[in-house]
């Protein structure tokens, strides 16, 4: 499906934990003729599958907290995207992903010839509103990550390996940033706003929409 003269579409959506990508991912999805891929949820799902040749390695990196090789995220990726597309849907939103370099370089071998990457979306929330975010929606999450000391963890290995990323993307002039402290409904209007003005510069020259 990649190898055609159309390619798909694809926003990233980046943020601390508890800014909102869940929500806003829905809300895009919803609004927008958007398919929404989570790298985690594939990984996940393939890694119940077992018929799949990469069931165990995902399995062993997910049960030691480290990063599943990058290859197989994004076999993983086209593999969906391919299956989407077949059925007339272009346009991608791909939450929590690129998380590092590793996954950056990974893209950029393996799909940057493939997809239209059109732009980053970064919420931009302080630490203090996502903790407390965080911490409120535990109790019917299901999360255990959701605490205190995890949360701390996690924040600081996105300011540590993503920030980077972030960064990397705004030099190259492809990064939206919201300001994503605001309630769910304010951030939604900002992100529509920005979605509709730029989907309308991209459908003349991508195929957008």
């Amino acid at each position: 499906m990649m190898t055609t003269a159309r390619k798909p579409n694809a926003i990233f959506i980046l943020g601390k934990p508890g800014s909102g990508k869940g929500t806003q991912s829905c809300n895009v999805v919803q609004h927008f003729k958007f398919a929404h891929l989570s790298a985690g949820d594939l990984l996940r799902d393939e890694m119940k599958n077992e018929a799949s040749e990469h069931r165990d390695i995902i399995k062993k990196n997910i049960d030691a907290g480290t990063i599943v090789p990058v290859e197989i995220t994004c076999a993983l990726l086209k593999r969906r995207m391919d299956e989407i597309c077949s059925k007339g849907t272009w346009n991608f939103l791909i939450d929590g992903f690129p998380r590092n370099w590793n996954n950056v370089h990974g893209w950029e071998a393996a799909m940057s010839e493939s997809v239209n990457l059109v732009f980053v979306l970064y919420l931009d929330a302080p630490e203090d509103v996502c903790i407390e975010r965080c911490l409120l929606r535990s109790d019917g999450s299901g999360r255990t990550d959701d605490n205190l000391s995890c949360l701390k963890k996690r924040i600081s290995t996105f300011t540590n390996d993503t920030i980077p990323i972030v960064n990397y993307y705004k030099e190259k002039g492809v990064v939206k940033s919201v300001d994503a402290s605001k309630s769910p409904e304010q951030v939604f209007n900002d992100i529509r706003d920005l979605l509709t003005n730029t989907l309308m510069d991209q459908r003349a020259e991508n195929g957008f929409g």
